[in-house]
């Protein structure tokens, strides 16, 4: 009997398109999920919603069928099942809600416009030139892309558009130079460090400016509802708070990845004779690198809202129309083509799978989970007794790694909180409120180092093939960590010397 059982699973294995025994646990988690009495306080359809979505996960971590598929599988399921809707036609409109976010679209831009760096030769002249410069070593060149970062942050106020608009392509075009590509298996050489630096340099980056990330405006906000107006943070104080820390996590980002994930080339002793020959060698830019380039300077002056500061608001343009803008003015300059466009997989494959984790989030948002769980956890906390440097870090702990629920910082920011501001500012004492406030302002950036559907920027990159998905959630966790420490110690003392409690 067993015999029989066992040539049947083989049978099973060698024929279908997924990974069995992935696919049986995953199952079974959706099962046992949906079989638990619903929590009180929410409703059946928003517990269905819940194992629908962490059945997702699971089935994305055990790799049952490529991230695209899954993702299909959820607005599948969420259609069929009606959880968000009395009716089916409603239910896929929910399922299908989130492919017109301007968020989603400005990734999925990014990405085919980053397509013109590869084609012009322009991405590979980039990285040749950052070779050049600092290419002696690997973890000099994850230097470079920090720094790079670092730069452009305080005018950007997309991280997406930063990350992986403007340095990704350029970190590609150097992993590039180094035969490092996913496609050929050799993504280890240097690619894979160097797309962790890239990543990782955007949550620090975006937790130091106030106009780093779209979503600062709103902390700044909700920072001064908690405290009754009596702090609120000024481009130039958020700026100066988060100044040392940041750059000490900036300092020490390039080298805890390199013992991390170390590459395989540490040491590129002629490399920097070969980028200046291969320089030599392309000679000037050509036309259509200058149009790249062109398109980028213009590109990065409306991402940086510079003509909203000197002709007035009415010049302020949506990060996704101003990338939509930059792929229209190359396509109609010959720079790339629509054939470019329509075979860029990585894009259509982004636009699908991390469509679907939005939604699901939003979805949870809409009926009632966050707001439930947010509540759950005041409550617990205030009849716990326990003191305050405990709350303060619990708070600001489940703040932050409850962001392997989200796929966007806004909608974490805007269902979160301001409930866990609120309550740290009745149960800390006054003289420690303004340090926890800072701390959950630096925790809404450095949440983003979690996971690869955590913000704009981490499908992009993580879309590239570079990082499988258990070393970024790996690096993603340590970092996380890392960060909070940082900030928490070095941070806390910074403040207190700076006057701020």
């Amino acid at each position: 009997m067993f015999s029989k059982l066992a040539a049947m699973y083989r049978y099973f294995v060698s024929v279908v398109p997924f990974r069995l025994t992935p696919a049986l646990i995953t199952t079974a988690v959706l099962f046992i999920l949906l079989m638990i009495p619903v929590p009180q306080g929410l409703k059946p359809e928003a517990w269905g919603l819940v194992a629908i979505f962490l059945t997702t996960i699971v089935a994305i971590i055990l790799k049952v069928m490529p991230i695209g598929v899954m993702a299909m599988m959820a607005i599948v399921i969420v259609s069929v099942t009606q959880v968000t809707s009395n009716s089916s036609k409603g239910a896929i409109a929910d399922a299908l809600s989130s492919f017109s976010s301007p968020l989603i679209w400005l990734i999925v831009v990014a990405i085919l416009i980053s397509r013109g760096l590869k084609k012009t030769g322009l991405g590979n002249r980039i990285g040749l030139m950052f070779i050049a410069l600092m290419g002696k070593r690997t973890v000099g060149i994850g230097y470079g892309l920090t720094v790079c970062e670092l730069v452009l942050a305080p005018f950007t106020p997309s991280n997406t558009a930063r990350g992986g608009g403007i340095v990704h392509p350029i970190m590609k075009s150097i992993a590039g130079a180094f035969d490092s590509d996913p496609t050929k298996g050799t993504q280890g050489k240097v690619g894979t460090y160097l797309a962790l630096v890239n990543y990782h340099a955007n949550p620090i980056t975006s937790a130091m400016f106030l106009t780093a990330t779209a979503p600062n405006p709103l902390v700044v906000d909700y920072v001064a509802k908690a405290t009754g107006q009596q702090l609120h943070l000024s481009w130039t104080t958020w700026a100066l708070c988060m100044l040392l820390p940041g750059l000490l996590c900036l300092l020490l980002m390039p080298l805890i990845i390199y013992a991390l994930s170390p590459p395989a080339l540490k040491s590129t002793p002629n490399a920097v004779d070969f980028a200046r020959g291969e320089l030599a060698r392309m000679g000037p830019l050509s036309g259509k690198e200058r149009v790249m380039l062109g398109v980028f300077g213009l590109m990065l002056l409306l991402w940086a809202n510079v003509p909203a500061m000197i002709f007035g608001p009415a010049f302020t343009l949506d990060p996704t129309v101003v990338a939509f803008l930059g792929l229209f003015a190359l396509i109609i300059t010959g720079t790339i083509d629509w054939d470019d466009v329509l075979s860029e997989k990585s894009a259509w494959d982004t636009l699908v799978w991390f469509g679907a984790l939005v939604m699901l989030a939003e979805q949870l948002n809409k009926l009632g989970v966050i707001g439930w769980f947010s509540g759950n956890m005041r409550d617990a906390i205030e009849a716990s007794g326990m003191g305050w440097p405990a709350v303060a870090a619990v708070l600001v702990g489940i703040f932050v790694f409850s962001h392997y629920l989200f796929a966007s910082t806004t909608a974490h920011i805007s269902a979160m909180m301001l409930a866990f501001l609120t309550v740290g500012a009745q149960l800390i004492p006054p003289d420690y409120v303004v340090p926890f406030m800072l701390m959950m302002t630096a925790g809404s950036g450095i949440m983003m180092t979690l996971t690869h559907y955590a913000t704009g920027t981490s499908p992009i990159i993580f879309g590239s093939g570079y990082v499988t998905m258990g070393q970024w959630w790996k690096v993603g966790a340590v970092m996380c960590v890392v960060e909070l420490a940082i900030f928490a110690v070095v941070g806390s003392a910074w403040w207190k010397l700076i006057g701020m409690w």
